[in-house]
């Protein structure tokens, strides 16, 4: 028996391959199967089985091209209510590959039709080897229950029973092998290791301490990160199988002139993958700021309308190829153009920019400890503001600036800030067609601000392969340094 290990960054994916000496199966594929394709050819194994431990959230799965390409089966819970080709599977079913038995247990919890998939390798012995456990256990976390608001608590009740009554029953050498890892919106604090052991956890996760079940379930309800608007988008494309990827539109290299024609003539969203920096220079007006660097799939899927073709603009057309890949991943699948010579070509046809002030630490603290008005608008997740801000900013969440945006005033100074100028950039991209003008960006964030000596360095920069969420409060004050 072999397993092998794929992660995808930015959206914490991880999955697998489980092969035996002549067959194997994929576990919770990404959409980009050839990877998958590939390693089974290296390994000199067909790809027959294709494993689904829920219906994903936050990504589009490849289920529907992988099996396309190798004919091989697809396997997800009966309660899922699939409409593709598939088995359907339930508690206590088992099936083979070669000498691995797989046995799978319903472990509704994250999600209601979640499962977990329990390996034996009984040309070795009978005791389970390891379990794929999906989007149930992490590796320092548990899922979150909150994705289905109206049944949240319920959930949170199955998940502890599934846990507690199922999962924690296996040995505890039993590896424990799940979907997501650090920077994954899918559990609150997940640790960077990929796997774990079920004693481990047993004893480390904060989670499963936790015995009380009234109090397993109000932790897992209350002070959640905020969930993206592509997860419920996501969950249904899985449900009903996702396009092929072979049947989307190709990104078609388009000079200015066409792309511009394009901008004018369709319904159509221009995404600037970009530096937060090289945007703020110069950009085409309109364009939502995505950076390439940041957490680029996250955001597409929560931020980009879906009703429109997206024109992409980047810095070559292997970075567009790129962030096309990415958009796919989160269900963005209308990617029609790139413009060909980037902002170059733009700018040297005449046409129209738009531009944003980028200010340094230096000049935020002088706006902060200067008597002209300003408004400091935050807009990181509230767990990160609540760890740590600077005295008298406001705090609105990234994404909810296209509903709470009525919030501002459009005659004020607005200086944008996140953790490193990413996400406040995207804020300025959000809050300019609603006619604010008065926007600055913040360069460096409050990582730059820290690091200047004007606030305590931030949780999340100290622990930079750790969850993004805290709770703890502390207002920072600004001050001059020493």
């Amino acid at each position: 028996m072999l397993i092998k290990h794929f992660f995808i960054n930015k959206i914490a994916h991880s999955s697998y391959i489980l092969a035996g000496s002549n067959i194997c199966a994929v576990i919770d594929p990404q959409r980009d199967i050839d990877i998958y394709i590939n390693e089974a050819r290296a390994l000199g194994v067909k790809i027959t089985h294709i494993l689904q431990s829920h219906l994903h959230a936050d990504f589009v799965s490849g289920h529907m091209d992988l099996a396309e390409k190798t004919g091989a089966k697809i396997y997800v819970a009966k309660s899922a209510g699939c409409t593709f080709d598939h088995v359907a599977v339930s508690e206590g079913d088992i099936f083979e590959i070669e000498d691995i038995h797989i046995k799978v247990l319903e472990t509704p919890g994250h999600t209601p039709e979640h499962l977990c998939y329990v390996v034996i390798d009984s040309s070795r012995g009978n005791d389970p080897v390891c379990a794929f456990v999906g989007d149930t256990l992490f590796v320092g976390d548990v899922g979150r229950p909150d994705l289905f608001p109206d049944i949240a608590e319920e959930l949170a009740g199955k998940l502890f029973h599934s846990l507690h009554e199922k999962i924690l029953k296996l040995p505890d050498f039993c590896e424990v092998l799940p979907a997501h890892g650090a920077g994954s919106l899918c559990g609150r604090a997940m640790g960077a290791k990929w796997r774990s052991t079920i004693g481990y956890e047993r004893k480390y996760n904060a989670a499963l301490q936790i015995k009380d079940k009234g109090e397993f379930i109000r932790s897992l309800t209350e002070g959640m990160p905020p969930a993206p608007d592509h997860f419920s988008r996501c969950s249904d494309i899985n449900r009903k199988g996702p396009h092929l990827v072979s049947q989307l539109p190709v990104m078609q290299e388009l000079n200015a002139k066409a792309f511009r024609e394009i901008i004018e003539k369709e319904n159509v969203a221009v995404v600037d993958t970009r530096s937060y920096l090289a945007f703020g220079s110069q950009h085409i007006p309109g364009a939502w700021s995505l950076d390439f660097n940041g957490n680029l799939p996250t955001f597409a899927g929560w931020v980009l309308p879906t009703d429109k073709d997206l024109l992409v603009v980047s810095d070559s057309f292997k970075e567009a190829e790129m962030s096309n890949e990415w958009l796919r991943r989160v269900g963005q699948d209308r990617i029609v153009g790139y413009l060909d010579g980037g902002m170059a070509a733009w700018v040297t046809s005449g046409y129209k920019t738009n531009y944003v002030t980028q200010i340094s630490s230096e000049d935020l603290h002088d706006m902060v400890i200067g008597s002209k008005r300003i408004v400091l608008l935050d807009v990181r997740s509230p767990q990160e503001f609540e760890d740590g801000h600077i005295e008298g900013a406001i705090n609105i969440p990234v994404a909810d600036l296209r509903e709470r945006h009525s919030e501002l005033k459009k005659s004020d100074d607005i200086i944008m800030i996140c953790s490193s100028g990413n996400r406040s950039s995207l804020g300025v991209s959000i809050l300019r067609p609603y006619g604010f003008e008065n926007l600055f960006n913040v360069a460096g964030g409050m990582t730059g601000y820290s690091a200047a000596g004007y606030a305590k360095r931030c949780t999340v920069c100290q622990n930079p392969h750790g969850s993004r969420f805290y709770s703890k409060v502390e207002e920072v004050k600004p001050h001059f340094k020493d």
